[in-house]
């Protein structure tokens, strides 16, 4: 699997459409067949999948158990205003704009590259984040990291 990879400082025009930066665009080649999918991150920020990431996660989501409340509650809450994006001739997308209200987000957004989505950030909120790293990133770093079961294994 081929991971994402960058970080991209980018302006919506007066119509909330944003341009896919160049850099990004070429590690997204399906976007412009398949589209993309933004959703809610579980923060204020906001997700782009691609099409085959977000079939992934839906396919997870399926197998949780449909009469748990608090799965059925998280299912309805992470897919709620979840849009499929596909890009216009000239490359842009428009970000639906009840997503935009709910993240807090302006005009000037920072894409983020996560492994396997990106986060799309506010650019004020995404500079209060960075600012908040923690104070021993190396300590982090040991108790993420070392030694502790992985999802996968």
């Amino acid at each position: 699997m081929s991971y994402l990879t960058g970080e991209y400082e980018c302006k919506l025009d007066a119509k909330g459409r944003m341009m896919i930066p160049a850099g990004l665009k070429k590690q997204l080649p399906e976007a412009d067949s398949e589209g993309l999918v933004i959703n809610r991150g579980l923060e204020n920020y906001l997700v782009i999948y691609t099409k085959k990431e977000w079939d992934k996660k839906l396919d997870e989501l399926s197998k949780l158990n449909e009469f748990d409340r608090k799965a059925i509650q998280f299912v309805r809450y992470f897919t709620a205003g979840a849009t499929v994006m596909i890009p216009d001739s000239a490359g842009r997308v428009n970000l639906p704009k009840n997503l935009f209200e709910h993240a807090g987000i302006g005009s000037e957004i920072v894409l983020t590259c996560m492994l396997n989505k990106i986060e799309v950030w506010d650019s004020v909120a995404h500079k209060k984040m960075i600012a908040n790293e923690p104070e021993d990133f190396a300590e982090l770093a040991e108790e993420v990291m070392g030694n502790k079961k992985r999802v996968n294994e």
